[in-house]
Parts: structure tokens; sequence; C-alpha cells
């Protein structure tokens, strides 16, 4: 028999085991479940099963399972969780390439929501503060914008590939819920926007935020980010590019004192 699967009446099934929560204050708590195997499925069809019919493996009634996803095809990031330890989109993770029984646990580095939702709101206001966005002067239409050659189009595309999804962020060993540090993804983001023609014109705002508290003397180089990113995103050359853009700025802001 394959060994990734039990045998329950006659057909093939898929074992998970699920950290449950409540609320953001209550005990986790593990549940057992069995589904039947498709084709090909993926965790969050595997999740979307359980909805449908909440009773445990050993056949006892529970609340639907708790979680975020939207695109199903890796981009939104909000499906984001730990499967067998690792910190990976559900939408992408196929069942067959899973160990038995699938561990699925809410990420460790964000506030839980309940179950294997967690609060990235952290996230997005890291993007605020390092001015994530091109500054323009208003809704208007306001022509073309500057020429780019196509070798720049190509790097800042690799950097804009970011989809917030917290796994750089989990995989971080200076990123905790108790600390401020920007983390990652946002160091990038600083890089990316400071490239474009348009938004480099708060190239030194975005500069200063990664000069404050929290921000990139936090990170230590550990380099969990750049091989935990599902899209492969340079995240260690941008640490390093705004380093070394950071220490030009902290220079310039000493001699203007």
């Amino acid at each position: 028999m394959d060994g990734h699967f039990a045998r329950s009446d006659g057909r093939a099934t898929v074992r998970l085991e699920i950290l449950r929560q409540n609320a953001p204050d209550a005990e986790p708590r593990w549940e057992r479940f069995a589904v039947p195997r498709r084709a090909n499925m993926n965790v969050i069809f595997a999740l979307m099963l359980i909805q449908r019919q909440p009773v445990t493996a050993d056949g006892k009634a529970t609340t639907p399972v708790f979680w975020e996803s939207n695109c199903l095809e890796e981009v939104c990031g909000s499906c984001s969780m730990l499967i067998n330890g690792k910190a990976r989109q559900a939408c992408s993770a196929l069942v067959d390439a899973l160990e038995q029984p699938i561990r699925l646990e809410p990420m460790r580095s964000f506030p839980v929501v309940r179950d294997l939702a967690v609060d990235r709101s952290r996230m997005f206001r890291a993007l605020e503060r390092v001015r994530a966005w091109v500054p323009i002067d208003g809704t208007q239409d306001l022509g073309p914008g500057p020429s780019q050659g196509s070798e720049e189009q190509e790097r800042r595309y690799h950097m804009s590939r970011c989809m917030t999804c917290g796994v750089c962020l989990e995989a971080c060993p200076n990123y905790t819920l108790e600390g401020d540090f920007v983390g990652a993804f946002a160091i990038n983001q600083v890089r990316l926007f400071n490239s474009h023609p348009t938004g480099r014109l708060a190239a030194n705002a975005r500069l200063d935020a990664l000069l404050g508290d929290g921000g990139i003397q936090e990170c230590d180089n550990a380099q969990n980010c750049v091989v935990s990113c599902p899209k492969e995103i340079p995240l260690t050359d941008s640490i390093a590019a705004m380093n070394r853009a950071v220490n030009g700025r902290a220079f310039v802001r000493l001699l203007e004192r």
C-alpha cells in the first residue's frame, strides 16, 4: 500500500493534523482529520473538504477550520502557513508531495487571529513606514514616464514580485513578535522604489526610515529570507545594496549637522 495514504472504507485518504485556536488569547489544540484523496489536490482543497464536513478523524463534530486564501495561484500570499514545519503557501503545496500526516500550523512570527489565519498588518505598516509607493502630484493622467532600459526593467521586475506573504519574516531570526524590525521584504521595497525614476524623488525619506529604530541595522545577515522566498527575490542583494546606500545617507546627514 502507498505509504502516503491510509485506507478508510476502501478509499485512499489524506491525513492532516491541524493546530486550532479559537481566538487570539485562546489555548491552542491539535485536531486530526482524514479526507478523501483527489488527484492533484493541494492543501487548500483538503481544508475545503474539512470545511464542508467538520468532523475529526475519530468522528467527533468540530468547527470548520479557519484560514485565509484568495488567488489560489501563489500571487496574493494570504494562504501562508506552516506546512510540515515549513512556511509556504497552501495553494501551491500539493498533497502528493507532502509527508503524512500533514501538519498545519499558523506562522509564529505574527499574532494568531484564529486557527491558521494570522494578522499580517505589521507588514503593511512597515510598507507605509518606508513609503513603498511612487509619489505623484495627483490622480490625473501625467503622460508617459521617464524612459527605462530593458535591463533595468528586468532587474526591477524580480524585486517587484513580492506578494507580502510573510514567509521571509517567518524564516528570519531577527523578526519577532516583540521586536520592530521591518524585515527583508521592506528593505527590498526601498531598493525597488529608490531605483524607479520617479520613486527616487523620495529616496532620502526611505533611507531615513531604514536608519531608524527597527531598520536595516537589525539584520544579522542570516540569509534565511532569500532561501525561503517563494518568488526567489534577491533579498540579500537588496539588503547589501541598501546597506551601502544607508551608510552613504548617514554620512551626508552627519555633514549636514
